[in-house]
């Protein structure tokens, strides 16, 4: 009988022992914001950022993005000359070879710096800024101020809950800053 007692507590120290290894490790303030800024990561790829915010150039594959540049809007070294003009009506837009300029009814857009340099990028910017500019697709988010113009999707983006903006602020403060002034964007009403 004493047997048995031994054997089924031994049995519930061994199941007790299951659980806690099972139980998850308490999470440190690094290891929350490792996942904040990994989920930003994976909201900047599948959202496209790269596409128009990090200078393509040729490659074996054609174009192909420019990882040292990663996130840092059009190259202030390539000056741009005025767009083309639409021969026809079906094709009314156009972009440059770096794929960070495009030119439509809209104006000319012109891929700004995401990374967190201080004086080209987003490094001067608070998180408030980048949100309210991703909420009301204006720069800086400042009421009147200039819009952000297609083919920036701020209206998808618009719809993302808090915590994925806050996410995809703390990726673009966590990448490589590089300076780069990307010269600014013009509205066609800008132009007239």
């Amino acid at each position: 009988m004493i047997w048995r007692k031994i054997v089924v507590s031994g049995g519930l120290a061994a199941v007790a022992l299951t659980l806690i290894a099972l139980a998850p490790a308490p999470s440190t303030a690094a290891d929350e914001r490792g996942a904040e800024i990994a989920r930003g990561e994976y909201l900047v790829a599948i959202g496209g950022c790269n596409d128009c915010h990090t200078p393509f150039r040729p490659g074996a594959r054609g174009l192909e993005p420019d990882t040292s540049r990663l996130l840092s809007g059009h190259p202030e070294s390539v000056e741009l000359p005025p767009p083309p003009t639409p021969r026809d009506a079906q094709w009314i837009w156009s972009g440059n070879a770096t794929v960070t300029a495009f030119a439509g009814p809209w104006g000319m857009s012109i891929a700004r710096n995401l990374t967190p340099d201080a004086e080209t990028g987003l490094g001067a910017w608070s998180e408030e800024q980048f949100v309210r500019a991703m909420r009301t697709g204006t720069h800086q988010g400042v009421e009147g101020g200039r819009p952000i113009l297609p083919p920036m999707p701020w209206q998808g983006l618009a719809r993302m809950t808090d915590a994925d903006l806050a996410a995809v602020w703390a990726y673009l403060q966590s990448i490589p800053a590089i300076r780069n002034a990307a010269p600014q964007s013009i509205p066609a009403t800008a132009s007239r």
